[in-house]
């Protein structure tokens, strides 16, 4: 019991002797400490303003001059979407003009899709290879666009390479199967039926459904047949 005691007493000394440095530090240490936690509220108060004072509204430019970009841009103006008419801006001024915004990210996805429709393959890759983003749709899309890029510029295997990163960075029916189809005709054009028909029936078991699942038995019976 005396041992369980005297336990008990050497442990509140030990914290009391913890508690005395702790507090020794931070009178030693007490003005580097107000100076770190001022460094630390300067940084998330500024942080604050820049956010709501600056890039609030800088976003809510962009996406007022990109509105008319994308238009051009479904219409297949793309001269028109990447250099604006005069009135509003195009894709490339918005990045240049307003590079901290949302809206300059996604500049950089239009203006390399509309240099590949213009068929400015290294410049599409330029700006698609900056292009970097989360989402589910237009991640794969961008990765698809630069593999048709690659394969207008003759590299194959860059193409090849880029197409099954697309079909395998976000699966779903709207673009895996899409790009599992470009890398199985891609590799039947190498010479290499037996891994397209990998990529075919993926297409078959997963995506039966979709415009490429409904038309993949003929090109199934191609790659097999080529085997």
């Amino acid at each position: 019991m005396a041992s369980k005691k005297t336990q008990q007493h050497d442990n509140l000394q030990d914290i009391e002797s913890a508690l005395t440095k702790t507090e020794q530090f931070i009178e030693d240490h007490q003005n580097t400490i107000f100076y770190v936690i001022g460094a630390i509220v300067l940084v998330v108060v500024g942080y604050l303003g820049i956010t709501r004072l600056y890039v609030g509204p800088r976003e809510k430019e962009a996406q007022s001059q990109m509105f008319m970009a994308e238009q051009y841009f479904e219409k297949d103006s793309f001269n028109l979407a990447l250099n604006g008419d005069g009135n509003y801006l195009g894709f490339l001024d918005i990045i240049d003009d307003y590079g901290i915004t949302k809206q300059a990210k996604l500049a950089r996805y239009y203006a390399g899709l509309s240099y590949l429709h213009l068929g400015q393959f290294q410049d599409a890759l330029d700006y698609l290879g900056k292009f970097k983003t989360r989402d589910l749709l237009l991640g794969p899309t961008a990765q698809g666009a630069m593999g048709d890029a690659y394969l207008e510029l003759g590299e194959r295997e860059k193409a090849l390479k880029q197409y099954e990163k697309a079909a395998a960075m976000s699966e779903n029916e709207l673009t895996t199967p899409i790009y599992l189809m470009k890398a199985g005709t891609l590799l039947e054009s190498m010479d290499e039926p037996a891994k397209a028909l990998v990529h075919y029936e993926k297409i078959k078991n997963n995506f039966a459904n979709t415009n490429e699942g409904r038309m993949i038995d003929k090109y199934i019976a191609r790659a097999s047949a080529g085997k």
